[in-house]
C-alpha cells in the first residue's frame, strides 16, 4: 500500500472519510499514541509493545531535518525492519507559528495514513499527557478531524524512573505518602520564583518533580544549598539512557552543564514511619 503521505510528508490533506470510519466500525482505532518512557526499552508497558508491533506505520517526532530523534531511539527495539518509519519535524522555536502549523500538519498526515488503511502509531518520549508533543497533536485531531478515533497509551514518566532508580544508589525518596502532594513542572527561570515555589512546597507538605533544569543548575543549586535541600534533594540526568546519572545534589557541582536532568526535592517527612 503506497501513501501519499510517506512519498512526499507534506501536502493537503482531506479528513478522513465517514465511509472508511463505519467500515472500520465503532471498537476499532488505527491510530494510536504511545508514551515511550524515559529511555530504557524496558520500561514500555506490555500495551505499547503490543501497540508497535501491530502497525504499518510508525511516525515519530524530529527536531531539526534529518535528526531521529530519541522516542524512536527508544522504540526501536520493539520495531520490525518492515515497519515504515514517518519522521514529522515539532521545530523547537520560541515563535508560536511554527510549532502550530506543525501540530496541526502532523494531524492532517496522521489522518491521511489512516484514512489510507494504514495502522499508525505517533511515538512520545515519557508520558503521553504530560509536556508531551503529542498533547498539541491530539488536540489539533480533535479540532480538524474530530470523527477520527484515537487511543492514548500511557508511558513512564522522567521523574517516577528517577525515583524508582536512585534505592539502588542509597536513595530512597518516595513521591508522595497519604496525605502528600506531589508537584511536576519545569524548573523556574530566576532565583525568586523558585524559593516562593519551594516555600509553598514546604507548607503544603508538596514534594517537587522539577525537569528541564539544564543551563539554571548554578543558581538552582545556590538556592538548594541556602534552604540545606542540598543533601535530601535527588539530581537525575538522562534517565533510563546507558549514560544515566542519579546522584544527591550535593554531589553534583555547580560547573556541571546538566542535559535532560531533573530534581526530586522532599523537604519533609511524614511523621508515621517504619
Amino acid at each position: 500500500m503506497q501513501s501519499t503521505v510517506l512519498s512526499q510528508h507534506a501536502g493537503p490533506v482531506a479528513a478522513i472519510s465517514p465511509t472508511l470510519l463505519n467500515h472500520l466500525g465503532p471498537s476499532s482505532t488505527c491510530l494510536t499514541l504511545v508514551g515511550v518512557g524515559p529511555g530504557d526499552p524496558e520500561l514500555l508497558t506490555i500495551a505499547a509493545v503490543r501497540a508497535l508491533e501491530q502497525a504499518d506505520v510508525v511516525v515519530h517526532p524530529i527536531g531539526r531535518e534529518g535528526g531521529t530523534g530519541m522516542a524512536l531511539t527508544i522504540a526501536e527495539r520493539w520495531l520490525k525492519p518492515e515497519q515504515q518509519r514517518l519522521p514529522l519535524l515539532f521545530p523547537m522555536v520560541a515563535e508560536a507559528s511554527p510549532r502550530v502549523d506543525a501540530w496541526r500538519s502532523a494531524a492532517d498526515q496522521l489522518a491521511q495514513l489512516v484514512g489510507e488503511g494504514f495502522k499508525v502509531v505517533l511515538l512520545c518520549e515519557g508520558d503521553v499527557s504530560l509536556f508531551a508533543t503529542g498533547s498539541y497533536v491530539q488536540l489539533a485531531l480533535r479540532e480538524r478531524h474530530p470523527d477520527l478515533p484515537f487511543r492514548l497509551i500511557p508511558g513512564i514518566p522522567a521523574v517516577c524512573a528517577a525515583a524508582a532508580a536512585a534505592p539502588a544508589l542509597g536513595l530512597d525518596l518516595p513521591l508522595a505518602f497519604q496525605q502528600e502532594g506531589f508537584l511536576m513542572r519545569p524548573c523556574p527561570d530566576s532565583i525568586r520564583p523558585l524559593e516562593n515555589l519551594l516555600q509553598v512546597a514546604e507548607e503544603n507538605q508538596t514534594v517537587l518533580g522539577l525537569i528541564k533544569v539544564g543551563q539554571r543548575w548554578p543558581w538552582v543549586r545556590t538556592v538548594l544549598q541556602r534552604r540545606n535541600l542540598l543533601e535530601q534533594a535527588v539530581f537525575a540526568q538522562r534517565v533510563g539512557w546507558p549514560d544515566q546519572w542519579i546522584s544527591r545534589a550535593a554531589e553534583v557541582s555547580k560547573d556541571t552543564k546538566p542535559y535532560f536532568s531533573l530534581l526530586l526535592i522532599r523537604q519533609s517527612w511524614p511523621q508515621v514511619l517504619p
